[in-house]
């Protein structure tokens, strides 16, 4: 349970197939923002590991925090300014 919410959390495992790790990060991002009107998905802690194991596991989003409880939804590894 989190301080913050009051709330259990919990991991959903999606499988998909994907030719590499970049193009499963894309995916990743895409299925991530498209569901971001979720309140409860955690979009910033999204990751990516290869199926059949949990390690390692790659990030998908940025997430640095930018005050007020945002946090950046660009791409790991971005270059230039981080957005919310």
């Amino acid at each position: 349970m989190t301080a913050a919410t009051g709330r259990e959390r919990f991991v959903v495992h999606l499988t998909v197939a994907a030719d590499d790790l970049p193009a499963a990060r894309l995916l990743a991002r895409a299925i991530g923002r498209s569901l971001a009107f979720l309140p409860e998905l955690v979009l910033g802690e999204t990751t990516v590991s290869e199926e059949g194991g949990s390690e390692p596991q790659h990030h998908v989003f940025c997430d640095r925090r930018l005050g007020g409880r945002r946090r950046c939804v660009r791409r790991v590894g971005h270059q230039g300014g981080c957005t919310s």
